[in-house]
């Protein structure tokens, strides 16, 4: 007997436009100790399955047809009082979103202590050490002091790490896992996978793992499912799946995984689509987003940072003494030239988006100097001064949920800076200019109507990097751009970055912890550790001949890719073609 068994799943989504079916005629199973990998698209129904299983379907979202069991037990059409008895206790959930899942109002002691309370025979303190206890093992350091904090005091990894110890906190018999690593870097990720395997194989506790992180799945699962717009495309061991797939979709989608062994011109497209629609392209250097922001006669460093220091109060007190202080950033300087790509790597909590809203001025730092364009920003005092060069310098933002107004159209969020800084005549041509960059980051100008709540993780990233760029900027600041996106769309998105950069002379502050990606981006990288810039090299040279130890050791810990064999590619055109 299977410890979880779905039959003949059926999800729809009924509208006054009809009813929509997010997954169709669905089948699998999962054994007690097996880890089953879900693959896809954004938008592939991936994330439904997990919130059907556990019954929280976003209204009006219902189950039309099909069973769930659970260890034999039909759990599909259970009321919601057994269903939270189910819920935490039998099955743990570890959400996409860390930032959206955890409470900002209340500290984790408490949210984790009081989950422990509410499914287990256990007292206050009992639960209150086993927290500490699995802070630690998710690799949270002074789990005593951090405990007591709020989710907003943890950087996005950090906060990932937390609710993937709330998941575990019950011993549950089952664990989804929407997407578990996202946010983390390559040694945390290397941690929590092994937390998971172990987990599953001495506990016996079976695992549904939701991700699109290729490198994941090829070392981590036993068996894969290969979604496509909520259909079940392929499904079978690992080893055969990705290294001798069947489907035409799994080619493709394997295809487009970024290569970490070799640096290529542009990144592979999955081009497995049905009812594929003509591609939109922009010709930028005569459309509206091409046209040249005001430049002034420099000849240095669009970006400078010097000896850049940034500490925040971690335990609060009247008296100065009694304050106790985080040092985020120590001592760190660097220079991106124009038209280049500077990367940034460094393990959850070293530093690397301090330092990004840092130049922003989202955090004035305490000491050392920022210049943009021989400007000096730290001494910029009031917004007006500093108006004109945020237009110039503009981020997407590591989580995109929270970063887009729930309450705003598509069409009004981008349109927003467009209309802030006055760049457009008349609100027809703002409305010209949203369709274009709609159709231009694959999203169509249909989904300027929607809410955000319309769309999965990988479309609001899409929407945030519309949004970036409708300001025309010449410094894109990029904070995990990629770590919401499937890789066809990561695909899609990096290889526009590189026109934009190409053709626009778009300089890039690239921010990731997928080192892949980061070979495959960036002309140079700096490796931060604990808020200190160890190393700064060119990316091949990192690569290869890393001179930081503990450089070498992030590269070494990278997911390896064991998949079908790639060298094949036709990598002038980036097309992976499958008839």
């Amino acid at each position: 007997m299977s410890l979880l068994e779905v039959k003949n799943l059926r999800i729809e989504y009924p509208s006054r436009h009809g009813v929509m079916a997010a997954i169709d005629d669905l089948s699998f199973h999962i054994d007690k100790g097996e880890i089953l990998g879900v693959v896809g698209e954004s938008g592939a129904g991936k994330s439904t399955i997990g919130n059907a299983v556990i019954d929280l379907l976003s209204p009006p979202g219902v189950i039309a047809s099909g069973d769930v069991h659970l260890d034999g037990e039909l759990i599909s059409g259970l009321n919601s009082n057994q269903m939270r008895s189910i819920r935490g206790n039998r099955i743990g959930f570890i959400f996409q979103d860390p930032m959206t899942s955890l409470n900002p109002l209340f500290t984790v002691e408490y949210q984790m202590v009081e989950t422990l309370l509410a499914n287990t025979d256990i007292t206050r303190d009992a639960a209150r050490k086993k927290s500490i206890s699995l802070l630690d093992a998710v690799g949270i350091p002074e789990p005593e002091l951090r405990i007591k904090q709020y989710p907003h005091q943890f950087s996005g990894g950090m906060r990932q790490r937390v609710v993937i110890a709330i998941a575990l906190s019950c011993d549950p018999e089952l664990i989804i896992a929407d997407e578990p690593t996202t946010a983390l870097d390559v040694s945390i990720q290397d941690q929590i996978l092994t937390l998971i395997r172990n987990l599953c194989k001495e506990r016996n506790v079976g695992c549904m793992l939701v991700t699109h992180d290729m490198g994941v799945v090829s070392n981590v699962t036993d068996r894969v499912a290969v979604m496509y717009r909520g259909r079940l495309m392929e499904i079978g061991p690992t080893e055969q799946v990705l290294g001798t797939p069947s489907h035409d979709y799994t080619k493709s989608l394997i295809s487009a995984v970024p290569r970490s062994d070799v640096k290529l011109r542009r990144f592979p497209l999955v081009s497995y689509i049905e009812d594929a629609k003509e591609k939109i392209t922009l010709d930028l250097k005569n459309h509206w987003l091409g046209q040249s922001q005001d430049q002034r006669d420099y000849t240095g460093p669009l970006l400078r940072v010097e000896h850049c220091n940034l500490r925040f109060v971690t335990k609060d007190s009247l008296f100065a003494s009694g304050r106790q202080y985080l040092q985020a950033t120590n001592d760190v300087s660097f220079d991106i030239v124009e038209g280049e790509t500077f990367g940034l790597v460094g393990e959850s909590g070293s530093g690397k988006s301090t330092i990004a809203r840092a130049i922003t001025g989202l955090y004035p730092p305490d000491s050392g100097k920022i210049w943009f364009e021989g400007i000096e920003l730290t001494a910029i005092k009031s917004e007006k001064e500093r108006r004109p060069i945020r237009r110039q310098m503009q981020m997407v933002f590591q989580n995109p949920y929270s970063s887009l107004n729930p309450r705003m159209r598509v069409t009004d969020i981008i349109a927003e800076p467009i209309r802030f800084h006055k760049l457009a005549k008349g609100e027809a041509q703002i409305s010209g200019i949203v369709n274009d960059l709609l159709d231009y980051v694959g999203l169509g100008r249909a989904a300027g109507l929607k809410f955000p709540h319309e769309f999965s993780g990988g479309q609001r990233q899409r929407i945030s990097i519309a949004r970036a760029l409708a300001t025309r900027p010449r410094l894109l600041i990029c904070d995990e751009p990629t770590s919401a996106l499937d890789v066809s769309v990561q695909a899609q998105i990096l290889n526009l970055l590189k026109d934009l950069q190409d053709e626009l002379k778009l300089t890039m502050l690239f921010i990731s912890h997928d080192l892949p990606v980061i070979r495959q981006m960036c002309d140079r990288i700096g490796v931060m550790k604990q808020g200190v810039l160890v190393e700064v090299a060119d990316t091949e040279q990192l690569f290869t001949e890393a001179s930081d130890p503990y450089s070498r050791s992030l590269i070494a810990l990278m997911p390896e890719f064991k998949g079908m064999s790639r060298e094949g590619l036709d990598i002038s055109t980036a097309t992976v073609k499958h008839q």
